[in-house]
């Protein structure tokens, strides 16, 4: 038996409700769990799960859970309506993430860079909600309100930060574990006083949802650091974003390749 059969089998074990059904793909090793009730859904793809399941063992079950669990309530709430503005936040995601939910509603969403897109939550509490152009309509919102209230909404949050010296560069990680850590590269204010601090070259990364990673880039070495920093943490993200690093310089975000020993050679892309 195969290990991503072994930790479906597990997983449906500790999900079995007479109100979900279960669906598998054998091909793409996808897990679907659905709420008959809401016809809302959660998909867990498991292939590179099991890789993590035999080192983390039930500390990953127990986290899959708590975020299946989450999700499939996350469809059943009633008061969502309520001061929705204020619980609108940014959300960052690959540029290869979908742009509609598996029941075929289409995202709201904006471009972000080449690596990646922001996509728009409502703030449930222990959880979040993508926002569809079909619920913006019901909420009775336009999409510069939108816009507008998750600017604003993303300033409110705790930009706390811990500071680590690498051979001569200093990195700041911040990690609040809230759903939007990498949502805080968009508030542009907060980068301009991390700026202010920098003695070197300024670069960002956002390899995955819970963290947010600036560095002062000193020497050579500093980007061979920060390339291995953000593709380890791309690769143990729950929500991987992009192992690709960006320069940040005249409040704009410039995605690199950085070579081993080798300063970063910006990335070329087509509009």
């Amino acid at each position: 038996m195969s290990s991503s059969i072994k930790l479906k089998k597990t997983l449906q074990e500790r999900l079995m409700s007479p109100t979900r059904e279960f669906s598998y793909d054998r091909e793409e090793e996808t897990l679907r769990i659905t709420n008959k009730l809401t016809g809302k859904g959660v998909s867990l793809s498991l292939g590179g799960l099991s890789a993590r399941w035999s080192k983390e063992k039930d500390e990953l079950i127990d986290k899959l859970v708590y975020y299946v669990e989450e999700g499939l309530n996350a469809g059943s709430h009633e008061d969502e309506d309520s001061n929705s503005l204020s619980r609108i936040f940014p959300v960052i995601r690959s540029a290869s993430f979908p742009v509609e939910t598996p029941e075929g509603e289409e995202l709201f969403y904006q471009e972000h860079t080449a690596e990646t897109r922001i996509y728009y939550a409502l703030d449930l509490g222990k959880t979040y909600k993508l926002l569809t152009n079909n619920k913006m309509r019901e909420l009775k919102v336009e999409k510069s309100q939108i816009l507008d209230a998750a600017k604003f909404n993303v300033k409110r949050l705790s930009t706390d930060y811990k500071e680590d010296q690498v051979a001569g560069n200093t990195f700041f990680f911040l990690n609040h574990n809230d759903g939007y850590d990498a949502s805080r590269i968009l508030n542009v204010q907060f980068l301009e006083e991390m700026k202010k601090n920098i003695t070197g070259e300024m670069a960002v990364a956002i390899p995955h949802q819970d963290v947010l990673i600036v560095a002062d880039i000193k020497n050579k070495q500093g980007y061979d650091i920060l390339a291995q920093m953000a593709m380890q943490f791309f690769m143990n993200g729950r929500v991987p974003i992009t192992a690709l690093p960006f320069m940040y310089e005249n409040k704009e975000l410039e995605p690199v390749f950085i070579l081993a020993k080798n300063k970063p050679i910006e990335e070329e892309t087509t509009d």
